[in-house]
């Protein structure tokens, strides 16, 4: 399946149906009156966020959306059908923008969370219902009201408890593949990961959403490399887990590189709780380890993790840091843990208690 972070669509809601003229007929009713019934509504856009959705694709082959007018009123007084509502599905952690990007017209974020965006029109009045007693035939009669339409632009933002972030070749798709089932691609060339990836870490009877970026270069914020679009996948993230190569040059210019990237970039993620793991320690001594360690910490880091991705080494400690961060629950922890904890509760109970 291919990703797509961003679509610009065309929205546009139904008219109302014109109301109707028309005049009673019957044989043996010498003044039948006014009968025109009025129209119906229009459809509205609606967007809904539905779970299985985590790209935009869908939108790349169909940008516009149209919902159906209104049926016209007809004579008998009978009111035209009111036009069914389009919805529009869309992943959880969709934002829509205006068409400028300048401003937020709606943020979906959890599971369900439905949203009238374009009203229909409203349907017109038919000239029954303009019958007084001094207008006894009334031939006006109202047009319906036109629809509302607008182009927006949809951007997609992962919703994930822990964010992954470094340099290329940071390790990144190793460390992931370690703690989760996301089976990233792993190579010994720069920009392996092209696009975000999610995996699920289970530890220690805790569940939560760990995503991997693209990794970051001096100048990203300039568009140097991939660029840094996809950070605003871990905007919403509670904790970041910034990966460095111990067998890189300098780990704590690296560093320093990635923290200006994310100072550039904005949005809060500087001020977002960091850990630092200093990655493939399998491929190094303890003293060249501890040492690394020291340079990280005089550079600005409050805590360091020695981690290997490969072997497994100091992740268990580094997972036990990141519960610290997460909420009583989270997202893809179900309530089974909840009924199990009822369920042993009652097993204590007793009638003679």
């Amino acid at each position: 399946m291919h990703f797509l972070d961003q679509a610009k669509i065309f929205l546009k809601s139904g008219a109302g149906g014109p109301g109707a003229v028309s005049f009673r007929r019957e044989k043996y009713i010498e003044y039948g009156g006014p009968d025109g019934g009025n129209g119906g509504r229009g459809g509205d856009i609606v967007f809904e966020a539905v779970a299985g959705l985590n790209t935009l694709i869908d939108f790349r082959y169909t940008q516009h959306f149209k919902a159906q007018r209104g049926a016209h009123g007809m004579g008998k007084d009978r009111t035209g059908a009111s036009a069914p509502d389009l919805v529009i599905e869309v992943p959880v952690g969709t934002q829509i923008l205006s068409e400028d990007k300048e401003e937020v017209l709606a943020d979906f974020t959890e599971v369900g969370q439905r949203l009238v965006f374009l009203e229909g029109g409203m349907g017109g009045r038919g000239n029954a219902s303009y019958k007084t007693s001094t207008n006894r035939a009334p031939r006006q009669h109202q047009p319906g009201e036109p629809g509302h339409e607008m182009w927006v632009w949809l951007r997609l933002k992962l919703l994930a408890d822990v964010g992954l972030l470094g340099l290329p070749n940071a390790g990144k798709s190793t460390f992931i593949n370690q703690v989760t089932n996301a089976q990233a691609k792993v190579g010994d060339y720069a920009f392996t990961t092209l696009i975000p990836k999610l995996g699920v870490v289970r530890h220690k009877g805790r569940e939560f959403v760990l995503a991997d970026i693209p990794g970051l270069i001096a100048g990203a914020a300039e568009g140097a490399g991939i660029g840094d679009r996809f950070l605003g996948h871990i905007e919403r993230c509670r904790v970041l887990i910034h990966l460095i190569d111990i067998a890189g040059n300098d780990p704590a210019e690296a560093m320093r590189v990635v923290q200006a990237e994310l100072a550039s970039y904005g949005e809060g993620l500087s001020e977002k709780p960091q850990l630092i793991a200093l990655n493939k320690v399998d491929l190094a001594d303890p003293e060249l380890v501890a040492g690394f360690t020291e340079e990280l910490r005089a550079a600005g880091a409050d805590e360091v993790f020695g981690v290997s991705g490969a072997t497994g080494e100091g992740v268990e400690a580094l997972l036990d840091a990141i519960l610290g961060y997460l909420p009583d629950r989270t997202a893809t922890e179900t309530k089974g843990s909840e009924v199990d904890d009822v369920a042993d509760q009652a097993g204590d109970w007793s009638p003679l208690d």
